[in-house]
């Protein structure tokens, strides 16, 4: 599942570039020119016939979200998801479906917008979307949670990850895997509790304040993320890692699932939510990509940041 170890270091150190370059025209964009689109269009046109002619079959792309359906947990006092069908029938000669759905922001694989425990940070549709794509670092604390339902990732594991694949790269998405994905969607086993409506019994792990202070003072990361319901552990009486994270302008990924199939290190992540104005998070689809062949590993970065891009890009191609 990982990159060979002996041609990582320089591989993701040419990915990271790549990253941090992209990032830089994405946030640069909307502020071209019509002709400065150009050349733009141009490059990107090159890079991604690059990345479709690469792309082969070692490369792995992993769903790291829960389904959004009537099974999806909610923090206790958020409405649960409704799902009604208006139309699904033949129409004439054709099928035609549509739905109306409701839900709450912070439920199932989630984003935690900034502003969800800081007033005047970023709300959702405030969100660079650079800070949406990053590289992957997936710190498993599994055997200690097995043990420990209320442990915190504290900064030696941070540590540990860095003595074995470097310094956490800038813009990183760091992410727990405590193992708890084989608790969904059970309630009481997620929440770990027989009392799912009172956060008071709830025993879960997720990072340690202290930790996520060394990220922010030493490490410039984009998201911090946890497989569990919330970035604060089930004890916590009031929330000081969704304080520190949101008064910083980090964003919060919640119940990601399926960390066990991503590498700790080498794979690139996409958190997409949707554009809610004035929102303080949103249901997301969490992606990683990674690939088990490191000569192909530098064209990861241009196969994602492609998607992202696209819109913009048609959007700004139309308007020259």
């Amino acid at each position: 599942m990982h990159p060979p170890t002996k041609t990582y270091s320089q591989t993701h150190n040419r990915v990271n570039s790549r990253l941090q370059f992209w990032t830089s025209c994405l946030s640069d964009y909307e502020k071209m020119s019509g002709s400065e689109t150009i050349p733009f269009l141009i490059l990107v046109f090159l890079e991604a016939s690059m990345a479709i002619f690469y792309h082969g079959e070692n490369t792995r792309i992993v769903d790291l979200t829960f389904t959004l359906n009537t099974s999806t947990i909610y923090w206790p006092g958020n409405p649960e998801y409704n799902f009604t069908i208006l139309n699904r029938q033949e129409v004439g000669n054709y099928w035609y479906e549509d739905n109306y759905f409701s839900t709450a922001e912070h439920g199932g694989t989630h984003l935690d917008a900034p502003a969800h425990f800081y007033k005047g940070a970023w709300r959702t549709h405030e969100i660079p979307v650079e800070r949406l794509i990053g590289s992957g670092v997936i710190i498993d604390v599994t055997p200690k949670a097995t043990v420990d339902h209320d442990y915190r990732v504290q900064i030696s594991d941070l540590q540990t990850w860095e003595s074995k694949y470097g310094n956490i790269p800038q813009g990183a998405i760091v992410l727990m895997n405590s193992g708890w994905t084989k608790r969904y969607p059970d309630k009481s086993l997620v929440f770990n509790s027989e009392n799912t409506t009172d956060p008071e019994t709830f025993h879960f792990p997720a990072f340690h304040q202290d930790a996520v202070k060394w990220l922010i003072r030493h490490r410039n990361i984009s998201i911090v993320g946890v497989d569990t319901p919330s970035l604060d552990f089930g004890q916590t009486k009031n929330y000081p890692v969704h304080q520190l994270v949101g008064a910083n302008n980090i964003i919060g990924l919640e119940n990601v699932a399926y960390l066990h199939k991503v590498p700790e290190h080498g794979a690139i992540i996409f958190a997409g939510v949707a554009k809610l104005y004035d929102g303080s998070g949103g249901p997301a689809r969490v992606i990683a990509i990674y690939t088990t062949d490191s000569s192909n590993y530098s064209t990861l970065i241009t196969i994602g940041i492609i998607t992202v891009v696209l819109s913009l890009l048609i959007f700004r191609f139309c308007r020259l």
